[in-house]
This record gives C-alpha cells, structure tokens and sequence, in this order.
C-alpha cells in the first residue's frame, strides 16, 4: 500500500511508540495523591512540559484535550459562552470543527461573518480589518487549511485583533510540524493542535490558552485546571510530548524533503489533461497537493486509486461518507462536479521518492478510467 493520506492521520512513529511502552503499565489516576497516583502525575506532566516547550508556552497555558476538534470547540464555545453574546470573524474553508461550532452558537444567539477566499484559497488581514464589529469578541482563521494546503498570515491577523482588543484562536492542527508553529510564530491568544497530525496517536490533542484569558468550560471537572473534566489519558499525552518534541527537532529538516516529494508528485499530476491543482502555488504546506481531474468521476477516481494500492482522500476525513462536494473547493469558485472529482494527495515522514512516482502513475490510469465511467 502507497499511503498518501498524512493529512486525515500520520502513523505512530516507532520512536513515539517505543517511548509511549515506558507508561502503560503506570495505572494510577493522575489526581490520587498516593503513590501510584503521584507517579502517573509526574509523568502527565513530563508529557505537558514537552508539549508546551515545542509549542513555546508555559505548561499551565496548555490544557489537554482528545484532539483538534475538542480543541477548536473548548477556543471557540468557551470564549463565546464566557462573554454571552457578541459577534465572530471566522472564514467559509475552516475546518468543520469550527464551522459547526459556529453554527450552534448561532442558536443560541451570536452572529457571524464568514469569510470568502480568493481563487487560491487565501484570506487576507485586510478583509478581517473590514469585517470587526464593535461587538466582535473572536476572529478564528485557520494556520493552514487541511484539504488544500494554503499557508495563511495568521500572525499578520492575530497582530491586528490584537491591536483592536479582539481575541484570535488559529486552528494550527495541520500546521504544527509541517511550518513553523510555535506561540511566537502564529501569535494567537488560542491554538489548537492534535497528536495524530504529526506522528503522535489519536485521540489526544491541546488547547493552548494565552494567560489571562478566560473561558466557559464544556466539560466541567477538577482536572485541567476546570476547563476539562475526566482522568487524563496518560499514554497518549506523554506520546503526543514525544512526538511534538521530535517534530520539532526535524523541523529544520523535514519540510524540505516534503517540499522535494511535494514538487515531484505535483509535475506529474498536472502534466495530465484537464488536470488543475486547487490551492496557493507556492504559500502552501510542503506536504499537500489537492488537484481537480475535469470530467473525472470522483468516487471513481478513489475507487480506482483504492484497488491500485493508493491511499489518498476526496478532502477532510471528517467529511468522509458525505455526498456533498468539499465546502473548501467550492468556496474558492470550484463547482461541484469539479470539487467532487477532487483528490488530495499528502506526503509525510515515511514517503519515498518511489511511492510518489508509482501514485502519479496510478492517477494517471484512475483518471482514464473514470474519465471513461463519465
């Protein structure tokens, strides 16, 4: 199998695994404060303290989640809530995550404003000036979108917000590990992550929440700090230390041979007919390559990929199983045939240079044949 499908989840990297064996047989709850339950809090928060170091950030600025989606909902409802009314900026190709949120709050009364990307999938800091309200209380604009990759100037962005008294939360679940992404680096009052996005495993995530900063809890408890009840799930946060550790001491490294693979596989792809890469030419994560097959039948081009040995996606994981085109690809002008006759391709740590040209290859066949199905 050829797995070209690092932005839906990276494999647990053997390091990561390897280091995770240390704690499984540590069974005290993190909060009992005998023996057992002291060591599983010493080792809770070994794996807080490696989080907060690759992100920049103060152990207590960070509260632990099961993943990038928890974390986007604790950022968004947990400010939204705590102020009780007020209007948010937000753009139409967030990840669902934060459109849903977006959503409930509505229900409840607050006001929104997406906002609409240009062809390449890019917002600017310019159209958020635009869209503040004297009543705006959060701006949520995503690091670097998941289906296509755009690179976004969050830290321009969060500079203005902060300029004008408004909080920023950055969903930065497909930035951490691929572009720089510490606290320094995006600028956000609130930056959501996820483990399983670089080499960590599922279910574990973070919220980072700038000091000061007050939220309404979703989960109410006595753990994380009250923001986030229930037993820490101590294997999985000290994995997610180890590997945000580890991605960030590759950072140098890794993202050029991603962009190596990234350029590669992307001359191939659009060397064919009628084949059109969707998302910014060069502000683009070096591991996403997300192109349209004019005429193609979609569900045919991943069938075929599929029985090919090609792992690759029709857009989000989290939209997997609808039928509707990719909310992202229309929003920057695709319709939707040509959105559902889509792929994304993602690179990752353990790609080689063989996968890619064998992928480019078997693209090639699965466009004729669903070209043919058409």
């Amino acid at each position: 199998m050829i797995y070209l499908d690092y932005a839906a989840t990276t494999p647990l990297d053997p390091e990561v695994k390897a280091g995770m064996e240390r704690v499984w047989e540590i069974f005290g709850n993190p909060s009992s404060i005998h023996a057992a339950g002291r060591e599983a809090r010493h080792w809770l928060e070994e794996g807080r303290e490696r989080i907060a170091k690759a992100l920049g950030c103060r152990p207590r600025e960070l509260i632990l989640t099961a993943g990038g989606t928890e974390s986007d909902a604790l950022a968004i409802l947990g400010v939204a809530l705590s102020k009780g009314r007020g209007h948010i900026v937000s753009t139409q190709i967030e990840h669902s995550a934060v459109l849903t949120a977006l959503k409930n709050l509505e229900r409840l009364g607050f006001e929104s404003t997406l906002l609409q990307p240009d062809a390449a999938g890019l917002i600017y800091p310019e159209q958020v000036a635009e869209a503040l309200r004297p009543d705006t209380i959060l701006v949520s604009v995503i690091a670097v979108n998941n289906e296509i990759g755009t690179v976004y100037p969050v830290k321009a962005i969060a500079e203005l917000c902060s300029s004008k008294g408004v909080l920023f939360h950055t969903d930065a679940v497909q930035a951490f590990g691929t572009v720089p992404s510490r606290v320094e680096d995006l600028g956000a009052d609130l930056i959501s992550t996820a483990a399983h996005k670089f080499y960590g495993p599922k279910g574990v995530g973070a919220l980072y929440i700038r000091k000061g900063i007050e939220l309404f809890p979703l989960m109410p408890g006595k753990q994380e700090q009250g923001y986030r009840g229930g037993t820490e799930n101590l294997p999985a946060v000290y994995g997610m230390g180890l590997a945000a550790e580890k991605a960030t001491m590759v950072l140098p490294q890794e993202p050029q041979k991603l962009l190596s693979l990234r350029v590669r596989l992307e001359t191939q792809l659009l060397a064919l007919p009628e084949v059109e890469l969707n998302g910014h030419p060069t502000l683009r994560s070096p591991k996403h390559v997300n192109v349209t097959a004019r005429g193609a039948d979609g569900e045919g081009l991943l069938l075929n990929l599929d029985m090919m040995g090609v792992s690759a996606s029709s857009g989000s994981a989290c939209a997997s199983g609808s039928l509707e085109p990719s909310h992202v690809l229309t929003a920057i002008g695709r319709s939707k045939a040509e959105a559902k006759a889509s792929v994304r391709f993602s690179i990752g740590r353990f790609t080689t240079q063989a996968e890619v040209d064998a992928a480019a290859q078997a693209f090639a066949e699965a466009v004729k044949r669903s070209r043919l199905a058409v």
